[in-house]
């Protein structure tokens, strides 16, 4: 196959993985807690346009998406009033414990809300049910007579939060590399609020405008280079 063939089909197919990230960014810029995400590109493989020279320059076969990244940047912040409705002002997360798979999940969706447990106490869960975790990795127990109970929910982070992975519901599940989880102590929780998406829709405009362009790109690069291919095909002698 011509490169320039190949360069451009892969252009396209990298301009579209980036286009659906854009568009899962912009169909959440309403769900509370959501972090944006972007899309990391690398090069394909380069070699010498002439083989047998010695300093001639190298030609690239295009490019791919190779990971989807998460921005923790805070989202903004917006009273409820809701009595198990918490944000975190600094960094981290509430950790929650799935009791189905014994998997802890990290969050910073923090719209709480009571699951009954034995006469009149509850447990502090999310909206999937998953336990919420307090300061030493246990249950939260909310007495049900008292809602204006000081509630100890934990806020924990991690040395590195790259490559944690995303497994929907504003849950992240942390990998190998980062490391133990660590209680930061200079987290506040706020009662009553909760925090909103961080996603930047005047950015993820201009981010669209700017894949659209490319992968239009990438389609005219195709057909010139179908149009060449033609051309040469039809000389004749």
């Amino acid at each position: 196959m011509d490169l320039s063939f190949y360069t451009a089909a892969v252009g396209a197919h990298a301009q579209q993985g980036r286009m659906n990230i854009i568009a899962n960014n912009l169909s959440n810029i309403n769900t509370d807690g959501y972090k944006a995400q972007s899309a990391g590109f690398v090069d394909l493989l380069y070699e010498k346009y002439y083989r047998a020279a010695t300093r001639d320059p190298e030609t690239g076969c295009g490019a791919r998406v190779e990971k989807t990244d998460i921005l923790y940047d805070q989202g903004g912040m917006a009273p409820t009033g809701g009595p198990y409705d918490y944000a975190i002002s600094g960094e981290g997360f509430f950790a929650v414990y799935d009791q189905g798979s014994g998997t802890i999940y990290y969050t910073r969706d923090g719209q709480f809300s009571l699951s009954l447990y034995g006469e009149n106490t509850f447990y502090l869960v999310n909206d999937q049910k998953y336990l919420v975790l307090n300061k030493n990795f246990g249950p939260i127990y909310v007495d049900g007579d008292d809602p204006n109970q000081n509630l100890d929910i934990g806020v924990f982070d991690f040395n590195s939060k790259e490559g944690m992975i995303l497994r929907g519901n504003n849950l992240y599940e942390p990998v190998e590399k980062q490391g133990q989880p660590f209680l930061n102590e200079n987290a506040l929780v706020r009662p009553g609020v909760k925090e909103m998406g961080n996603v930047d829709l005047a950015y993820e405009m201009s981010r669209l405008i700017e894949t659209q362009r490319a992968y239009q790109m990438s389609l005219k690069m195709l057909q010139t280079s179908d149009e060449i291919e033609q051309t040469i095909n039809n000389l004749r002698i």
